[in-house]
């Protein structure tokens, strides 16, 4: 992937072989006199070169999400309404709300007459912790870079000390805490009957594979996941709780999630990820968004260069106790902050994107004791095949994971219904065929990445040829560019980082991270984590907020029709209200 685009970057038309569906409305200036006869042949797509310059093509995120034409990267379109140049804005619109502890013990909101004024809060995931530390030196672990993102968020030394209102984030919270909560919810999913969702279930958290399956394989869709990706679920967390404890409107709550993906900018946008679910009539619409706002781990270097501030001479250390706001309610305090650390991304097996499929293994061997799981690797390092077997050797669940587009195709293509044939007797066409003989069960779970390594090597992420990296190595970009070997050698760094959580000086663990009076016993635990303290977990929050779990956990997906290649007879300002009808659900 390229670097971040800017506005800059597209200072032209986008080609119509795109199909883009934004309208541009920009007539052509009427043609100088001439007095000759010639006529100039214009290809068809062509613009003449006498009307000057074109002006910037703007595309909003959500005239992607209402177009099926293109299936690329969420980088190769401005998304003018998700950078660090928004939160800048924001923080400066007006002065913050506060929250503060009244005498009874309850919570209050100073600022709430200002209709600007809004209650930041954010949401960090593992992975920009990683490419941070990774950039910061050998020296600075994950666990340092997240204590630094605070500082930034929420410290003195941050965006509070500069800005219109001297702003800053009254919570930043570690995205592992939803992401535990998806792991129990996507085990329990897989190991389920298959009456809710098909089997092989197919994981949801990669945002690029979920668009690109409603936009060009809807087959699949019956297979993917319910469950929410971590940066989903906190933000409806985040919104329900606060606006339910504190007594506010979910809009007075702005949420920044900080991700490892360009394609996370998208899933925040989607319609089925609003308060009109939980909020409303339970059905997707443009209600409040769970997450308002993405940016990137190579955007919070962007950040820090917008107001001054040098992120990698930032304190390492945790704000101050005094200076943090308790959450308004104590179970999902100790859940969101937890007494003890956490168990982070400490198994290498388990992968750098959040551990769906490691977690949902660990679940079914818990299950069968005496069980082994086995792994087979694919044609290539981004294919592998997962088999718990039982104690006398019999297979008990098969699971794979593939990574990358290349890979994801080939198992869409395994998962294509056959076409019926029209001769009669005839087997039907197309679909997955099993090789002769075969006596291997079929995979009961496949966890899915768009990108090739995992969510570590997100677009987002901060890469060997970046500015920020090469000076701090002592690096020379224009004599030894960086190649491939570099940026494979550099994604070690990255992975390295990310498993550097459980090396931390203080990352002492008990009970899956938390003390024992929340955690249940030790026979519950299954890969560090509590199922039941999780289950309880999310019935005390269902209960809170008055919303079941289904609605506050789980997710749909619809199918994304392109209008490319059909009849346009209908003049443009019908095709504009027809195509706005469209918006949501998708890439």
């Amino acid at each position: 992937m390229s670097a971040i685009l800017s506005a800059d970057d597209l200072n032209d038309f986008i080609s119509p072989g795109v199909a883009c569906i934004k309208p541009v409305e920009t007539l052509p200036a009427a043609p100088p006199p001439t007095e000759n006869l010639e006529h100039e042949v214009i290809l068809d797509g062509q613009q003449s070169s006498s009307n000057g310059a074109n002006a910037p093509a703007q595309i909003s995120l959500t005239d992607c999400l209402a177009c099926s034409g293109c299936v690329t990267s969420a980088e190769a379109v401005l998304v003018s309404l998700q950078s660090h140049s928004e939160l800048l804005g924001v923080l400066d619109q007006a002065p913050g709300l506060r929250v503060t502890r009244q005498s009874d013990g309850g919570f209050g909101v100073e600022g709430l007459e200002n209709p600007d004024s809004r209650l930041f809060v954010a949401s960090v995931s593992p992975q920009t912790r990683a490419s941070l530390a990774a950039a910061a030196g050998r020296d600075v672990s994950e666990r340092d870079a997240g204590r630094m993102i605070a500082q930034l968020l929420m410290g003195s030394d941050g965006v509070r000390a500069g800005g219109k209102w001297n702003n800053g984030f009254t919570w930043v919270v570690d995205t592992n805490a939803a992401r535990e909560a998806c792991l129990v919810l996507g085990a329990e999913e897989a190991l389920g009957d298959g009456s809710v969702v098909a089997k092989p279930i197919l994981s949801s958290s990669c945002p690029g594979w979920v668009c690109y399956a409603e936009k060009t394989h809807p087959h699949v869709l019956p297979h993917i996941s319910r469950v929410k990706s971590p940066q989903a679920l906190m933000g409806t967390l985040l919104k329900t709780t606060l606006s339910r404890t504190l007594g506010i409107a979910p809009d007075r709550i702005w949420h920044l999630a900080v991700m490892p993906c360009f394609d996370k900018k998208l899933e925040a946008s989607r319609e089925e990820l609003t308060d009109s679910i939980w909020n409303g009539d339970g059905k997707p619409g443009r209600g409040v968004r769970d997450v308002d706002c993405v940016i990137t781990s190579k955007e919070i270097l962007m950040l820090t260069e917008s107001r001054n501030i040098d992120f990698f001479g930032l304190p390492r250390s945790s704000i101050s106790t005094s200076l943090q706001t308790p959450f308004p309610d104590p179970t999902l305090q100790r859940f969101l902050f937890p007494p003890r650390s956490r168990v982070s991304q400490s198994d290498p097996l388990a992968g750098t994107s959040g551990g769906n499929l490691y977690y949902t293994l660990q679940y079914v061997a818990a299950r069968h004791p005496g069980s082994q799981i086995n792994t087979v690797r694919g044609r290539n390092a981004d294919v592998v095949e997962y088999t718990v077997t039982s104690a006398a050797g019999e297979p008990l669940f098969k699971a794979a994971r593939y990574y990358g587009f290349r890979n994801i195709q080939n198992l869409v293509r395994r998962l294509k219904p056959a076409k019926p044939s029209r001769m009669p007797g005839a087997r039907g066409a197309g679909g997955a065929r099993k090789p002769a003989g075969s006596k291997s069960v079929e995979y009961a779970y496949v966890e899915v990445m768009a990108c090739p390594g995992g969510c570590t090597n997100g677009g987002g992420q901060i890469k060997v040829d970046d500015p920020v990296v090469a000076e701090r190595n002592g690096l020379d970009l224009e004599s030894n560019k960086p190649g491939p070997q570099e940026q494979k050698q550099w994604l070690a760094q990255v992975d390295e980082a990310y498993f550097s959580a459980s090396d931390s000086e203080d990352a002492e663990v008990v009970n899956g991270g938390r003390d024992s009076s929340i955690a249940g016993n030790d026979s519950d635990v299954v890969g560090g984590i509590s199922p039941s303290y999780i289950r309880d977990t999310l019935a005390h929050w269902a209960s809170m907020t008055g919303v079941d779990v289904g609605r506050l956990a789980y997710t749909s997906y619809r199918e994304v029709v392109s209008d490319v290649g059909k009849d346009k007879a209908a003049n443009s300002t019908e095709r504009v209200v027809q195509l706005a009808g469209k918006i949501g659900g998708g890439w």
